[in-house]
């Protein structure tokens, strides 16, 4: 063997140290890659759900959630003892891995603009959705299923009982 070859062979060239270096580098960390990226998260619908039902409450002009029926119901559950107010009555989410799209069925005051309320409503709930859960919202359905008039008793009103 010629000086030049038995000197390749027992020196490591440049570019093999290199490449030497960026395995080094690449496999010193545990795990590699983002930190971020590492697992999946998922996300139930009823987070969504309740994230979207509190969203919608605090839009002004809506005055309930749900249906009359689902109200009527809900009333008398919240006043079981140990029952809770339901905050994603009248809200229904279906959740992928990256998108979800919501139906709200509200109820609003008499006297304001059903189609401002309705705008209102989709913005705070898509806001605070895709604030909150980085998922991306594709559609708030809303159905407008009652007007709360002011002389109209509120099925939702505390009981005189206690």
């Amino acid at each position: 063997m010629s000086d030049t070859a038995q000197r390749n062979q027992s020196e490591p060239s440049a570019t093999s140290s290199s490449a030497d270096e960026q395995r080094k580098t690449s496999t010193g960390r545990k795990g590699g890659g983002d930190p971020a990226a590492r697992g999946r998260t998922t996300i139930a619908d009823g987070v969504v759900e309740k994230i979207a039902g509190l969203a919608a409450r605090d839009v002004l002009g809506v005055h309930a959630m749900g249906s009359g029926m689902s109200r009527t119901f809900g009333a008398v559950r919240d006043r079981v003892p140990g029952g809770t107010k339901s905050v994603s009555r009248g809200v229904k989410a279906e959740v992928g891995e990256v998108q979800t799209a919501l139906d709200l069925e509200i109820v609003v005051d008499y006297g304001v603009s059903i189609a401002d309320v309705a705008r209102d409503v989709r913005e705070n709930v898509i806001s605070a959705v895709e604030r909150m859960t980085g998922l991306e919202v594709v559609e708030v359905n809303i159905a407008v299923s009652d007007v709360k008039l002011p002389d109209e008793e509120d099925d939702e009103s505390e009981s005189r009982l206690q």
